[in-house]
């Protein structure tokens, strides 16, 4: 690409609404644009770094077997209705009806459309394994989309789907698509951990996530400062340790004007540790009250999957008026409604609680005195907690999730009804498994992890183009020829090359190949008097002069070793 005939533009000052680094140096950089609230216009510059992510994605995927397929964007409602998940999305679908008043939808995933192109063949046993895959666009209104192109309404996706006879053909697919995935985030330089996460709207029994590691993320990654454990927040869990304390009799004391647990604790002179508290929530219309070690946060992504929800809001006083709780009281003890505990609390002995009295608690409590209907794992993990796996310190970090891996089992096909005749000529539902990765994302995370104050710090796997060609003086006609001349060499090997021919003083041009990142830099200037040009790496500080017979030879050794 020569730019002085070609559509390039960089903006020299930051964007005021990215706030992001990476939404504000695609958007300086002339690499993307906003059109909307997370919607976003790729400019040819960013077009190609999006379709070298996607040919590297491509790549792995056929090699693992998959096949690629277009499915429509445009969705009847109705699959979604049969599947049971059209209410799960609730407001993040579009939803739109056709001129004939039929319900249909931008499509924010296509379980259940692979699922029913797979019935297309699927008769018997013989007909399975196999791994269908797709790279499309997907519409979800989010309620509020941020940081560039991490958090957009609409994105491009590659979901692959494999569909087996059995869990252990599941289990094959799913470690090649694990494979698969370990190669093409290596393949685009990423930094990445993989962890265990929760299954969501997806469903299935196994979801881990792919995150590449970046303090711009918008998850929380618990990790061990021991062993390899790893985990999304939403589903961490920690080893509790039982109290070492003899039980003690259970006394009411007054706590007058203390509602908070840090003024019950003041008042008291106890560690928030020692105290249980409660949350008054709404679960489908029916007040239901957890309770939690009082230095706790409950975890709402652990709560719906114990209890089989999709969302749970704070009860309001006509819903917790109709048991004998009071706000600010509440505890476990003598409570005629709904209790959830933590298992936390199974461990515990000899702590204060509510007492559902006006100002009043309990002081040494007792799992012996509480009746509770459900206990599960409902907190949300803290630093220092201990590992459940060794033993160690859990710690935090931030991801963003640019890949997943579900095992969805026979979900879909049984709400489907798509099934096959077994060995036995009894029928049975395929097995499915899920695997997204997010392109747009992706390209993000790598300028989050790579950048500097010039600007984006490509990989030379996915870089726009590998080398740049700055001609110092466009009116030196020797200069030019010597650049042109190099420009057609690289070109005619395949290397996409940009050449910065415009009538620009020297400095813009340095500062342009700087922000759009561009691996390698070739400077054409007063130095071919000695028969030289500079050679700049964009990851390196120094620059170096090398002889121009011998620079063709070099970039391409540089491009073996980085690509």
């Amino acid at each position: 690409m020569k730019l002085s005939n070609s559509f390039f533009y960089t903006l020299r000052e930051d964007v005021k609404d990215e706030e992001s680094t990476s939404g504000n140096l695609l958007v300086k950089s002339g690499m993307i644009k906003k059109t909307s609230n997370g919607i976003y216009t790729f400019m040819p510059l960013g077009l190609k770094v999006l379709q070298n992510i996607e040919e590297i994605v491509r790549e792995e995927m056929n090699m693992a077997g998959a096949q690629e397929l277009k499915m429509p964007q445009l969705l009847p409602q109705d699959v979604f209705e049969a599947s049971g998940r059209l209410n799960n999305f609730g407001a993040s679908m579009f939803k739109l009806n056709d001129r004939y008043s039929r319900p249909l939808a931008l499509g924010p995933t296509h379980e259940e459309l692979f699922a029913i192109a797979a019935g297309q063949m699927i008769r018997s046993y013989k007909d399975m394994p196999f791994n269908l895959y797709q790279i499309g666009n997907k519409y979800r209104d989010e309620v509020r989309p941020r940081l560039g192109l991490i958090r957009v309404r609409e994105f491009i996706m590659k979901d692959a789907y494999s569909f087996d006879k059995d869990l252990e053909g599941l289990d094959e697919a799913y470690n090649k698509m694990f494979v698969a995935y370990n190669n093409i985030f290596n393949r685009v330089g990423l930094k990445y951990k993989i962890v265990k996460a929760d299954t969501g709207v997806m469903g299935g029994f196994l979801s881990e996530e792919f995150q590449a590691l970046t303090d711009t993320g918008e998850d929380i990654l618990v990790l061990c400062d021991k062993c390899d454990y790893s985990s999304n927040i939403e589903i961490s869990e920690c080893k509790t340790l039982d109290s070492a304390e003899e039980e003690k009799k259970l006394e009411l004391v007054e706590t007058l004007n203390c509602k908070s647990i840090d003024e019950v604790c003041e008042y008291l002179k106890i560690d928030k540790k020692h105290t249980v508290k409660a949350l008054l929530m709404n679960v489908n219309e029916e007040l239901v009250i957890f309770f939690i070690r009082g230095d706790r946060e409950l975890n709402e992504s652990k709560v719906c999957k114990l209890l089989k929800v999709s969302e749970i809001n704070f009860a309001n006083d006509e819903l917790i008026s109709s048991s004998n709780a009071v706000p600010g009281f509440t505890g476990p003890i003598g409570l005629n409604c709904k209790v959830v505990i933590d298992e936390e609390i199974l461990h515990m002995k000899n702590f204060c609680c509510g007492a559902n009295k006006e100002n009043y608690h309990y002081i040494n409590a007792n799992v012996s005195d509480i009746k509770y209907d459900i206990v599960g794992d409902i907190k949300q993990v803290v630093v220092g907690d201990i590992c459940p796996k060794c033993g160690g310190k859990l710690y935090f970090t931030k991801g963003i999730e640019v890949g997943n891996l579900f095992k969805l089992g026979t979900k879909y096909c049984e709400s489907l009804n798509i099934s096959y005749l077994d060995q036995n000529n009894k029928i049975n539902y395929p097995y499915m498994g899920c695997y997204g990765i997010g392109i747009p994302r992706t390209m993000a995370s790598v300028v989050e992890q790579s950048n500097d104050e010039k600007g984006i710090i490509w990989p030379m796997s996915i870089a726009p183009f590998k080398v740049s060609i700055v001609v110092v003086s466009t009116k030196d006609e020797k200069q030019m020829e010597i650049a042109n001349n190099l420009y057609e060499k690289l070109t005619k090997l395949g290397i996409d090359t940009i050449l910065d021919d415009r009538d620009e003083r020297i400095g813009v041009k340095f500062n342009d190949m700087d922000l759009i990142g561009i691996p390698i830099r070739i400077t054409v200037g007063k130095k071919i008097i000695d028969n030289q040009v500079e050679l700049k790496l964009r990851n390196k500080i120094d620059n170096e002069l090398v002889e121009i017979d011998n620079i063709i030879d070099e970039v391409l050794d540089i491009i073996k070793k980085n690509n």
